[in-house]
């Protein structure tokens, strides 16, 4: 999964030439390792620029032999403007796994202005992400060569080239984390999430989580029922499902979200702001031939390549939110006219490459997580006989997404948990939130988690993309929660 990304950050990450922030560092004065609960207030907090204040709390490595030394969970905090009605703590998380909740709280701020005035706003890294012990596998190199990779298999040599990619993966994680990749699984970011809690001296957590951050909001209400003061799940993932079905429920939601692209590309070929990709053939059948050209001939990209395992990255990345369908309309028809610096750009936002060609570790992360989090198959037969009914849903996308577990299966370390629902007894009630074309975390996720989560309160958002953070009615009923603990009625559907 990956966090929801707002659509004026997508804007000014593709287009603008305005500088982001620099990422904030993490403080020099850090508490002193234990292994105890930390006390309240025992952050030292350093001002990191742009009114945000860094630091770091010490948690146990291994919570089962916590003398086995510390990790540094990385933090950074916007003090809440209406302080004399502060409420709390707000802890956010942006999904992923291994989305930085210290970068997004920065990049984010505009869209959360109304909870900082009752809530000092608080960003973290779980562990192994960002600042706090990062994993890293591949250096930058090698992750612009497996990013060039073709996923869709259909020769032996490609076969061969990603196998031997995703058991190089897995073995340098090993090699290059072998202290820390045993406990990056969710159930210890959750105790983590315990942790920071009480060293900010809040008796209760208020949470804001997206995508896989609904997991580990879920995993905490799981093991700290009682500690919960208020918990939004946004972008529902459900604990129940195996990796094997989330990635079928995923492939129809991605498809779902392409014939909706394509059908609205359609109906506006004569608009007053028409879809350009329309204007000189059918747009599924132009992207089929197009992909086929990258196949065979790659498009040089000023010093890079635009390969058809790229080209599909960015469909892919245009196809996450209905805002960035504007930027996937461009993106084709200029990579149509030899020209593919757009479509290139949509594959960096979701693979997290800078522009200096420098990578940020979300893969890395991704795969050192989910890998612990979700047993999967580890015979390639297995993945062999997907191929048939993967491309029967989506000719398209199917083909590629086929293997997309085969590094966990190569994984050097066993799964810590098995599929199962998440309950929350004792927890009060909590507002779960879907979106009813949502091609990352299906609507019936949400749908499930509802069932699962005793008192909780289930908003639908109708339409496409993924999370519902940035429309309007759906944050406007996210924000009364938060702040006044008023939950939307039962049955409630944004439009």
């Amino acid at each position: 999964m990956l966090k929801r990304i707002a659509a004026l950050a997508v804007v000014l990450a593709i287009f603008a030439t305005a500088c982001k922030p620099n990422s904030p560092t993490s403080s020099k004065s850090s508490p002193s390792p234990s292994s105890s609960t930390p006390e309240a207030g025992s952050i030292a907090w350093t001002d990191c620029g742009g009114g945000f204040q860094c630091g770091t709390v010490p948690v146990p490595l291994d919570y089962s032999h916590p003398e086995a030394g510390t990790i540094a969970i990385a933090l950074d905090r916007k003090l809440a403007t209406d302080p004399a009605h502060r409420i709390s703590s707000l802890l956010i998380n942006p999904g992923g796994p291994g989305d930085s909740g210290v970068q997004f709280l920065r990049d984010d701020l505009s869209a959360l202005t109304d909870l900082n005035q009752r809530f000092d706003l608080i960003g973290f890294d779980p562990r192994g992400v960002g600042l706090s012990s990062p994993v890293h596998c591949l250096n930058d190199a090698q992750k612009d060569a497996v990013n060039e990779l073709d996923a869709v298999l259909d020769d032996p040599q490609e076969k061969q080239a990603v196998i031997q990619a995703s058991k190089d993966f897995a073995a340098a994680c090993m090699r290059n984390n072998a202290k820390i990749l045993p406990f990056l699984d969710t159930t210890n970011a959750a105790k983590d999430m315990d942790m920071i809690r009480a060293a900010l001296g809040d008796a209760k957590l208020t949470y804001l989580g997206y995508s896989y951050g609904t997991f580990l909001g879920q995993m905490y209400a799981h093991l700290f029922p009682t500690h919960v003061r208020a918990l939004v799940f946004d972008g529902v993932v459900d604990p129940s499902v195996s990796a094997s079905d989330q990635l079928l429920a995923q492939l129809n939601g991605f498809q779902h979200n392409y014939e909706a692209f394509l059908a609205d590309c359609i109906s506006r070929k004569a608009a007053a702001t028409p879809c350009a990709y329309a204007q000189t053939g059918d747009p599924a059948t132009k992207l089929n031939a197009l992909l086929g050209r990258l196949d065979t001939h790659p498009m040089v990209v000023g010093t890079r390549t635009l390969t058809r395992g790229l080209a599909l990255t960015g469909v892919i990345f245009g196809l996450y939110y209905q805002v960035v369908w504007q930027y996937l309309d461009q993106a084709l028809t200029s990579a149509d006219q030899g020209d593919g610096r757009v479509l290139i750009a949509l594959a960096d936002q979701l693979n997290q490459r800078n522009a200096d060609g420098t990578y940020t570790n979300l893969s890395d992360a991704i795969e050192a997580i989910d890998c612990l989090d979700n047993p999967v198959p580890t015979d390639i037969s297995y993945y062999d006989q997907l191929g048939p009914s993967f491309t029967k849903i989506s000719p398209l996308l199917g083909p590629p997404l086929q293997y997309s577990y085969l590094i966990c299966a190569y994984w050097p370390i066993k799964p810590t948990r098995v599929p199962g629902p998440l309950t929350a007894d004792g927890a009060p009630p909590i507002l779960v939130v879907g979106g009813t074309n949502d091609p990352v975390t299906p609507y019936v996720w949400a749908q499930s988690v509802n069932q699962q989560l005793a008192g909780s309160v289930l908003l639908t958002r109708s339409g496409n993309g993924h999370t519902s953070g940035d429309d309007p009615c759906a944050s406007a009923a996210e924000n009364a929660y938060l702040i006044n603990l008023t939950l939307p009625a039962a049955g409630t559907v944004c439009t």
